[in-house]
């Protein structure tokens, strides 16, 4: 099964039409009830581990996403680290998520804190990219970010970048909330190595871009959401130009 640890609402969603086909009478309350006497229902893991270095000198841009919402993919990125452990080291990930649709269009898995493998993750982002629409950077203040040749990489791509304000991780709740969907989902097997990890994590983002419904996204996925948006927007582009 791709996705073991797929929450009750989401599996409910998934598994709907087949039980109307098979004729089992069984509602989402009742598949709730049924996990839980089971004991199937999954029990979400508070680990923290600070992966921000904010107290450095490097010029920190401002927040430009207060009180705003992405309306259309391709027009928010955001950016975080996250560490994910095997039984050779820990690791850091890093992700590139669209604000809007929720895609993961860039990572990299490494064996520590460098600015080159957020840039490496970056640089998938944008290959990735489907349009050349106005884009904007958002992350934390962390020193890789703020990194000479992360912004200089920003500003040759034509993305305009934005950080928290400070130590709220609610201002970047969206990259957090990726990473937690992706460790206690996909990722709570301990590898290894770092080349299972590696394969792991392409896998488990593969399946989190294409099959895993988001209840934000009206029960969509990110690719499904990502691909229509941008060819909305580049359909009405054309039409006036």
């Amino acid at each position: 099964m791709k996705m073991p640890r797929l929450g009750t609402r989401k599996l409910y969603y998934l598994l709907k039409n087949d039980f109307e086909a098979m004729n089992i009478k069984l509602g989402r309350d009742a598949l709730f009830a049924y996990l839980r006497s089971e004991s199937l229902l999954i029990r979400p893991r508070k680990n923290y581990t600070k992966t921000t270095q904010s107290k450095h000198w490097l010029h920190k841009h401002p927040n430009l996403l207060k009180g705003f919402n992405p309306e259309r993919a391709e027009q928010v990125f955001v950016s975080d680290i996250t560490y994910v452990k095997s039984r050779e080291n820990t690791h850091y990930l890093s992700l590139v998520t669209d604000a809007y649709s929720r895609k993961i269009m860039g990572y990299k898995v490494s064996d520590n804190l460098n600015t080159e493998n957020m840039l490496k993750a970056l640089k998938m982002a944008v290959r990735n990219r489907k349009s050349n629409l106005p884009l904007i950077h958002h992350s934390d203040r962390g020193l890789q970010y703020c990194a000479t040749p992360y912004q200089k990489q920003l500003k040759i791509c034509s993305i305009i970048p934005s950080m928290t304000d400070g130590h709220d991780c609610y201002q970047n709740a969206l990259a957090e909330r990726i990473n937690g969907i992706l460790k206690q989902e996909f990722l709570f097997e301990t590898c290894n190595n770092r080349q299972e990890l590696e394969k792991l994590v392409k896998e488990s983002i593969e399946t989190y871009n294409n099959l895993r419904p988001h209840l934000s996204l009206k029960m969509k996925t990110p690719n499904l959401v990502h691909e229509k948006t941008i060819e909305a927007c580049l359909d009405g582009f054309n039409k006036y130009h």
